[in-house]
C-alpha cells in the first residue's frame, strides 16, 4: 500500500510538471502556414532551416537572429536577422538586374507578394527583417499592419521612395529603414505621434529636411542627401536624446538651442556645410555628453560649454575655421570657410530680383561680344592659314622634324612666362632637346638587342647613354595612323612641358619619317629620364626592399603619387595608366609616375608616345575620376601589402578594409602589411584607409577630387609626424 501511494505521488508530480512546462500558446493553423511561406520567400536562410512540420513556433528559444513571440495563439513579434551584406558593402545594382548573387534574394523574389503574406499577421506589433537580401520597392500595403509598434527593415536592398502610407501608423514607436537604397523626398512623418525612434540613415533621401513629430527620442539621418537648413522646429523636441544628422550637405547656422534641449545627450553634426559663429551665450544641458561639429565651416570661438572639453563632455571640432579656445590641432584658415560658405549660400530674394533685372542687359552684352569675337576669329583664321602654308615649307630636315625652338618656348604660369632653363634646373634635369636619329642610334648602340629593356604594345624600350654620360630610357613607338607634322609638333610641345618632380620627365624626342614621304612621320622616339631604383611593385614584393618601406615612407610615397596626379590633372592630362608597376622610386624613395597620356590633337583613339597604346584621353568615357579609382587600387596594395591581380581582389580587399574600419583598431592592424605594424599612428592609417575606400567607390561621381585626397594625406602625415615625435626613434623601436 505504501508503494502504491509513493507511485501515485510520483505520477501526480510528473503530470503537474508537464502541465507547468506545457506550451503557453499554440499558433492558429493559418499563421503557422504563413511562417512556412515566409521561410520559402526568404529562400530558406540558415536561421530558419530548422523549421519542419513538428516545429512549435511559440516555444522556439529566442536568439539575436530569431524571435517569435505569441499571445492568444497569434504572433505579436517576428524578428529575423540574416547574414547577407547591406548595400554599403556591395556595388550598387543596376535597375535592369537588381538582384546580386549571394547578396540579395534571387530574381524570382517578389517583395509585393512577400508583404501580402506578412500583412496577414494582423496582430503583429514588432516586425524586424534585417540583412535578408530583400529587394524591390516597399509596397504601400505595409500599412495593413495597423498594430505595429516597431518596424525594422534595415540593411536590405529596398529601393524607391518611402510610401506616404507609412505615416498612418497610430502606434508606431520605432521606424528603422537604415542602410537600404531608398531615394527621393521623405514623406511628412508628423502623423506618427507615438514615434520615439527614427533611423533612415545611409539612404540617398532628401534634399529637404523631413517634417517630424516632437515626441522623438532618437533621430538618425546620417549619410543622406539633405541640403536644407536645420529646422527651427527642433526647439519643441523636449524628449530628444540622440541626434545624428552627420555626413549630409546641411547649410546655414547651427541653432543654438540644440545644445540646451531638456533631454539632449548626444549631437553629431559632422561633415556638413554648416557655417557661421555660435553665440558666446550658448548654454549646454548637463546631460549633453557628446558633440561632434567637425568638418563644417564654423568660424570664431566655441561657446565656453563646448570649448572647455571637460571629462564629462566630449567635443570634436576639428576641420573648421575656429580659433583660440578649441583644443583641436587641425583647423582650416578663415578664408577657406568664408569662401565655401558663400559658395553654398542660397541667393536671397533681393539678389534674385537684381539678377532678373540685369538679365536682359547681360544677354545684350554677351551677344555683342560674341559678334565681335566672331569677326576677329575670321580674320585670325585667314592670317593663320597663310602663315601655316609658309611654315610648312620649313619641314625639310632629315630626321624631320619641326622648328627646334618650338619646344623651348617658355610656359605660362599664373599669367607670366617662366624661363624654361630656370624651371628645369630646379628639377636637376638637362634642357629639353630635339634629338637627331644619329644621336639616338649612338645612345642605344644602334638599337642593340642587349640594350632592349621591354616591349609593350607598339613600342620598344631601350637603355641608353647620351653624350654627357647620363643614363636614359629610349621608347620607340611606331605610328599606326598618319599625322601631320603640325599635329605632332603641338603634341610634343605639350609633352616637353610636363616636368614635375613626381613624373618621369621627357628629356627629348626624335621623329623619324618615311624615306619616300619625308613629310609623313613613321615613328616617334621619346627619351626619358632613367629611374633605376625599381618600381613600387618591386619594393612591395621583394621582402628585403619591403622592410625598408615602413608606414612613414609609404605615406610619403602615396603623397608623391597624389601630387603627380594633381599636376597632370591641372595640366589637363587625365585617363592615365596608373598602375603600381608604373610607379617608380628614386634613390630617396620619392615616387615618379612613368606612364601618363597626352592624346594627339584632333584624333580619336590616338596613340600616346608615353605608353605606346591607344590613349583614353580622347574618349569621353574617361575622366579624372578614373585616375582616382586607379590611385585607390594602389593605396589598397600599399596598405595591405597584398598584390592585386583581378577586379575581384579589389572588391574583396575593399570589403575587408570597410569591415575592419567599422569593427576595431586591432582588426585594421591585422589587415595591414606585416612590415608596417608598430610603425604607424592609428589615426594616420585610418585616414588613408577611409580615403582609399572613397577612391574605390563604384559611382565615379562619388569619388573625391585629387585635392581632397591630398588634403587628407597631409592630415595623415601631420598625425604621423606627431606620433613619431612622441614615440621616439622609430628605428630603435623596431
Amino acid at each position: 500500500m505504501e508503494v502504491f501511494r509513493i507511485g501515485y505521488s510520483f505520477l501526480l508530480s510528473l503530470f503537474l510538471l508537464l502541465l507547468v512546462h506545457a506550451p503557453s500558446a499554440q499558433l492558429v493553423p493559418a499563421e503557422t502556414r504563413i511562417l512556412y511561406q515566409v521561410q520559402q520567400f526568404l529562400e530558406y536562410p540558415d536561421v530558419l532551416k530548422g523549421w519542419n512540420n513538428w516545429t512549435n513556433f511559440c516555444s522556439l528559444p529566442q536568439s539575436p537572429s530569431l524571435v517569435i513571440l505569441c499571445s492568444g495563439n497569434h504572433i505579436i513579434e517576428l524578428t529575423i536577422v540574416g547574414n547577407k551584406s547591406s548595400p554599403s558593402k556591395v556595388p550598387k545594382p543596376s535597375a535592369a538586374n537588381f538582384s546580386i548573387p549571394h547578396r540579395t534574394l534571387s530574381q524570382g523574389f517578389s517583395i509585393d507578394s512577400f508583404f501580402t503574406v506578412i500583412t496577414k499577421l494582423s496582430n503583429l506589433k514588432r516586425l524586424s527583417l534585417v540583412s535578408l537580401g530583400i529587394w524591390g520597392p516597399l509596397p504601400a500595403k505595409v500599412d495593413r499592419l495597423d498594430s505595429l509598434e516597431v518596424l525594422n527593415i534595415s540593411s536590405n536592398f529596398i529601393q524607391g521612395g518611402i510610401p506616404p502610407e507609412i505615416a498612418t501608423f497610430k502606434n508606431l514607436k520605432s521606424l528603422v529603414l537604415a542602410d537600404n537604397l531608398l531615394s527621393g523626398s521623405i514623406p511628412d512623418l508628423k502623423g506618427l505621434s507615438q514615434l520615439e525612434e527614427l533611423d533612415i540613415s545611409n539612404n540617398p533621401l532628401g534634399p529637404m529636411f523631413p517634417s517630424l513629430g516632437n515626441n522623438l527620442v532618437r533621430i538618425n539621418l546620417r549619410s543622406m542627401v539633405l541640403r536644407s537648413q536645420i529646422p527651427p522646429d527642433f526647439i519643441k523636441f523636449n524628449r530628444l536624446q540622440i541626434l545624428d544628422i552627420s555626413s549630409n550637405k546641411l547649410q546655414g547656422p547651427i541653432p543654438s538651442f540644440l545644445f540646451s534641449l531638456p533631454s539632449i545627450e548626444s549631437i553629431n553634426l559632422a561633415k556638413n556645410q554648416l557655417s557661421g559663429e555660435l553665440p558666446a551665450s550658448v548654454s549646454c544641458h548637463e546631460n549633453l555628453t557628446f558633440v561632434d561639429v567637425s568638418n563644417n565651416l564654423l568660424i570664431g570661438m566655441l561657446p565656453s560649454c563646448l570649448g572647455s572639453h571637460s571629462k564629462k563632455r566630449k567635443v570634436i571640432d576639428s576641420f573648421n575655421c575656429l580659433s583660440k579656445n578649441t583644443s583641436a590641432k587641425y583647423q582650416r584658415p578663415y578664408a577657406f570657410c568664408h569662401k565655401e560658405a558663400l559658395a553654398v549660400q542660397p541667393p536671397t530674394r533681393k539678389q534674385k530680383e537684381r539678377t532678373t533685372v540685369k538679365l536682359g542687359l547681360v544677354l545684350g552684352v554677351i551677344v555683342a561680344v560674341v559678334a565681335i569675337i566672331a569677326v576677329l576669329g575670321v580674320l585670325v583664321l585667314v592670317v593663320y592659314r597663310r602663315l601655316e602654308r609658309n611654315r610648312a615649307k620649313e619641314y625639310k630636315c632629315e630626321s624631320f622634324v619641326f622648328d627646334k625652338n618650338a619646344a623651348h618656348t617658355s610656359p605660362v604660369v599664373h599669367g607670366r612666362h617662366v624661363p624654361r632653363t630656370m624651371r628645369i634646373v630646379s628639377l636637376n634635369l638637362p634642357p629639353y632637346h630635339v634629338f637627331t636619329l644619329e644621336e639616338i642610334e649612338d645612345a642605344t648602340d644602334n638599337f642593340d638587342a642587349a640594350n632592349l629593356v621591354a616591349e609593350v604594345s607598339q613600342a620598344q624600350i631601350y637603355r641608353g647613354w647620351v653624350r654627357d654620360g647620363s643614363a636614359v630610357l629610349v621608347r620607340c613607338l611606331k605610328l599606326k595612323r598618319k599625322y601631320s607634322p603640325q599635329s605632332l609638333q603641338q603634341h610634343m610641345e605639350v609633352i616637353s612641358r610636363l616636368r614635375h618632380r613626381h613624373l618621369v620627365s621627357v628629356l627629348g624626342h626624335c621623329i623619324v619619317t618615311y624615306q619616300d614621304h619625308p613629310n609623313t612621320p613613321s615613328k616617334v622616339i621619346i627619351v626619358l629620364e632613367n629611374v633605376a631604383n625599381g618600381s613600387l611593385r618591386d619594393h612591395l614584393t621583394d621582402w628585403r626592399k619591403r622592410e625598408i618601406l615602413k608606414w612613414p615612407q609609404r605615406i610619403s610615397i602615396m603623397m608623391s603619387i597624389a601630387k603627380g596626379i594633381q599636376y597632370l590633372h591641372t595640366s589637363g592630362v587625365i585617363g592615365n595608366d596608373l598602375k603600381i608597376e608604373n610607379i617608380l622610386l628614386d634613390e630617396s624613395l620619392s615616387a615618379k609616375i612613368s606612364s601618363y597620356n597626352v592624346s594627339l590633337p584632333s584624333k580619336v583613339g590616338s596613340e600616346s608616345p608615353l605608353n605606346g597604346q591607344d590613349s583614353p584621353l580622347s574618349s569621353s568615357e574617361n575622366t579624372d575620376k578614373d585616375d582616382i579609382y586607379q590611385l585607390g587600387v594602389i593605396l589598397l596594395e600599399v596598405i595591405t601589402g597584398r598584390p592585386i591581380i583581378s577586379p575581384s581582389d579589389i572588391d574583396d580587399l575593399k570589403l575587408q578594409l570597410e569591415i575592419c574600419l567599422a569593427e576595431s583598431p586591432s582588426k585594421l592592424k591585422d589587415l595591414t602589411d606585416l612590415s608596417i605594424r608598430g610603425t604607424f599612428a592609428y589615426e594616420s592609417l585610418k585616414t588613408v584607409a577611409q580615403i582609399t575606400i572613397s577612391c574605390l567607390n563604384k559611382e565615379s561621381s562619388s569619388r573625391p577630387s585629387i585635392e581632397d585626397i591630398l588634403w587628407h594625406m597631409q592630415y595623415s602625415v601631420q598625425v604621423q609626424e606627431g606620433w613619431n615625435t612622441s614615440s621616439g626613434n622609430l628605428a630603435t623601436k623596431l
